[in-house]
């Protein structure tokens, strides 16, 4: 029973990280400018917009003439959802509380544990592009040194928040000792009902 809370667990923290990853994917404040105490700038993987109470978003035109950390964090992300997705539906198969699989426990504790590892995956590779899309900002700040320099935003943090989550869910899901108490206490239990098989002793 306690394995199978930690695999709902961890189905449910992948499941908040991967809505996470996939809501700061579409986000248009990856980075921020302020020009002057009104006007403000905000950059996506998708979009930019623009403007001071009221903002005006236009789509990125021209992928080639995107900076390299838009293109790379653009398609790590695309390659971190659609992992999670994958592992979302193998997870559902190996988890205990489902019944695919019923009659083979061995094969469905390993079929969680995959998603599992696909899930730490996906959070590993939101992280580090995250991580490494805030350095860029970073390293462009420090090297212009002026006041119209791009901040990173709002979604650098959800970006972050949901690979962390995922990554934490998948290892939950991917412990393959949770996975296999149950069977183990199961044969166990099974063994102690089975009459002792020891040599019997014939009396005169």
């Amino acid at each position: 029973m306690a394995s199978s809370g930690l695999q709902l667990l961890g189905f449910f923290l992948s499941l908040v990280g991967l809505a996470a990853t996939v809501g700061a994917t579409l986000m248009v404040e990856w980075k921020k400018q302020y020009q002057g105490k009104t006007h403000r700038i905000f950059e996506g993987l998708w979009m930019s917009c623009s403007g001071n109470e009221r903002t005006t978003c236009e789509f990125h035109q021209y992928l080639l003439k995107l900076p390299i950390e838009v293109q790379a964090t653009r398609a790590v992300m695309l390659i971190s959802v659609f992992l999670s997705t994958v592992a979302l539906m193998v997870s559902t198969v190996g988890m205990k509380c489902t019944r695919f699989m019923d009659g083979k426990s061995e094969s469905k504790s390993t079929t969680a544990m995959i998603g599992g590892i696909m899930f730490m995956i996906a959070g590993v590779l939101t992280i580090i592009m995250t991580s490494w899309y805030v350095k860029k900002i970073v390293d462009n700040y420090h090297e212009t040194k002026t006041l119209q320099s791009f901040e990173f935003g709002n979604a650098v943090f959800v970006s972050w928040a949901g690979g962390l989550l995922t990554a934490a869910g998948g290892a939950f899901l991917g412990c393959r000792r949770c996975s296999r108490s149950q069977a183990t206490s199961s044969m166990s239990s099974n063994n102690h009902l089975l009459p002792p098989m020891g040599p019997k002793s014939n009396y005169v």
